[in-house]
């Protein structure tokens, strides 16, 4: 059986990626910094599954491994997936997702890779009304977006030049077990879950009336491996939304009250001033790929909530990991980061 290569693969969407193929028989390569995923996440114990612990932006390193292991596929989860922390320090997420994906790429149309799947962002979409459709123009709001965009863009033009099959998956808001809760910068749910599982209070920006769907990771795995296995009838270049769609939609302040709920808890909510460049209301519409892919969600929200709470709570306690810098410091920075990262 052939070799893919997922990086990101401690992450949430990248860890399962590697157990499914796995099952499937396939040789799998992980590639992760462990910036944003734990390593006890992958299965490091099977026999066809290798890890290599480097950064995405080290090209040389990256190279070396896809000349040794000669992938037939890539899947490139890895990220800095902070769209608000990005508003703040846009060096630091546009430089990984822009110019990680172009090493990434230049690594597999280096060694004639066939198919490269790449893992955008409803952020693609910045404002408008959703649901957002593939067709819609992209109208990203902050670096995050944007680079998630110009990354897009890269891949098409390589492909063009190259060959390599290029499919672009839009997740949002996934969740489940592997989840990195110890984040400060991502995914409200785990933050909201971080919190409680430490008996602190919960934080939110706004009013809490900003509405999202929230993916169960399972769903999101399903449609990266029915994308690969239907390879052949889709274009290179194709993107396809994937998440609930089905009106499922909820608040963010009755996403904190639903995690609470798990937990056995009345959570003490703080609210914080909005948030800068923050999308009011964001979901998908995953018409295209239910009528390619034959994608269906099968995990409700609350199902979403279960089982990223209840895998959090076999987890050991973690203190969030304030690990990337505030490259630009104003009025509208969050005070929740500024008060960790300087002890104001």
């Amino acid at each position: 059986m052939s070799t893919v290569v997922i990086t990101g693969s401690a992450g949430l969407i990248g860890s399962h990626l590697c157990h499914r193929f796995l099952t499937l028989g396939y040789s799998v390569v992980g590639i992760d910094s462990l910036i944003g995923g734990y390593e006890t996440n992958m299965p490091l114990e099977a026999e066809k599954f290798l890890f290599y612990n480097e950064n995405i932006l080290d090209h040389e390193a990256i190279l070396e491994i896809f000349k040794l292991h000669k992938p037939e596929l890539v899947i490139h989860c890895a990220a800095l997936a902070h769209e608000g922390l990005s508003v703040f320090s846009p060096k630091t997420i546009v430089e990984n997702i822009y110019a990680g994906t172009a090493s990434v790429c230049s690594a597999a149309c280096a060694t004639n890779v066939a198919t490269f799947i790449n893992t955008s962002s409803m952020a693609r979409y910045g404002e408008g009304n959703p649901p957002f459709e593939e067709h819609h123009n992209p109208n990203p709001i902050d670096p995050y977006g944007l680079a998630k965009i110009h990354a897009e863009q890269h891949l098409k033009l390589m492909s063009d030049i190259y060959g390599i099959k290029v499919i672009t998956m839009v997740p949002h808001n996934v969740c489940g077990p592997h989840q990195c809760y110890s984040d400060p910068f991502r995914n409200v749910m785990s933050i909201f879950a971080n919190q409680l599982k430490r008996n602190k209070p919960i934080y939110v920006y706004g009013d809490g009336s900003q509405k999202r769907s929230f993916s169960h990771v399972d769903d999101c795995v399903d449609a990266f491996v029915t994308a690969y296995e239907n390879r052949d009838a889709i274009s290179s270049g194709e993107v396809f939304n994937i998440g609930p769609d089905d009106g499922t939609e909820i608040t963010i302040l009755e996403l904190a009250y639903t995690v609470s709920k798990y937990f056995n808890i009345e959570p003490n909510i703080t609210f914080m001033p909005p948030r800068p460049r923050e999308v009011k209301h964001a979901w998908v519409s995953t018409q295209k790929a239910r009528q390619s892919l034959n994608y269906l969600t099968k995990h409700s929200t609350e199902d979403v909530v279960r089982d990223t709470v209840n895998w959090m709570r076999q987890q050991p306690d973690r203190d969030f990991n304030y690990h990337l810098p505030i490259e630009i410091h104003t009025p509208n920075t969050p005070r929740t980061w500024t008060e960790r990262l300087f002890n104001k």
